[in-house]
């Protein structure tokens, strides 16, 4: 299966770690790509951890990228996989009595993905975060294809955590595209240097280097973010 669902137009969107910022930066990059008059499609195709919300579950996630696309998608189509466990989705899974199948998951994403001009896919978690036994967000990365952006969120360990994801990234035979800075802890000392060390680390271009926002919805995050060295991966 690996190398035949590969898709051609997008990005996979992973991070540093859990709770750093992946969905305000592809919600940003979403908004920012539709504003060049592109169709922009920003999935989360698994996700776990759901509010009762006015008659519905929803997931926060799958909410904020669905209004940060242009395509009109449901929030099925753009979380094709939701469960309500706040927890790894493999555990989630299992509480739920759900299986995580690999299949129906790429199915899912080349339905929407063909519709799209731009897929941005955002993965759960980091890097390698288990989906079922034999499957993890790497695979999925892989399975797709696509040129990854990495969320570095900026607190002690970040350089690590990064550095370690983009080996991760390039040992999968993936491209490292391009990375964004995204302040998690505003009193982190010496980020100047901490930004040097991992632009000279990561070998890719910074799309932005986002402060601590009161209100991260995906116009305001757009603003602090440059599509410039993405726009070489993409379709003119």
């Amino acid at each position: 299966m690996t190398g035949m669902t590969h898709m051609r137009r997008g990005f996979f969107v992973t991070g540093t770690d859990t709770e750093i910022g992946k969905t305000a930066v592809t919600a940003g990059l979403a908004h920012a790509l539709a504003l060049t008059g592109r169709r922009v499609a920003a999935l989360k195709p698994i996700s776990a951890g759901q509010d009762f919300i006015d008659g519905h579950w929803l997931n926060d996630d799958v909410e904020r990228l669905r209004a940060a696309g242009n395509l009109g998608l449901t929030s099925a189509e753009v979380g094709a996989l939701q469960m309500r466990t706040a927890c790894a989705p493999h555990i989630a899974a299992r509480i739920e009595n759900e299986a995580i199948v690999r299949e129906p998951v790429l199915h899912a994403l080349r339905a929407v993905a063909f519709r799209a001009d731009v897929t941005l896919v955002e993965g759960v978690g980091g890097f390698r975060v288990p989906l079922n036994d034999e499957w993890d967000t790497a695979d999925l990365a892989v399975d797709l294809g696509l040129p990854v952006i990495l969320v570095v969120g900026l607190r002690l360990g970040c350089i690590n955590h990064a550095l370690l994801t983009a080996e991760a990234v390039r040992a999968r035979g993936l491209t490292l595209a391009a990375w964004v800075a995204n302040t998690v802890d505003e009193r982190q000392p010496h980020v100047t240097d901490n930004l040097q060390a991992l632009q000279r680390g990561l070998q890719a271009p910074c799309l932005g280097h986002v402060p601590r926002l009161a209100h991260a919805d995906h116009a305001t995050m757009a603003r602090h973010l440059s599509l410039e060295p993405l726009l070489g991966h993409l379709p003119a």
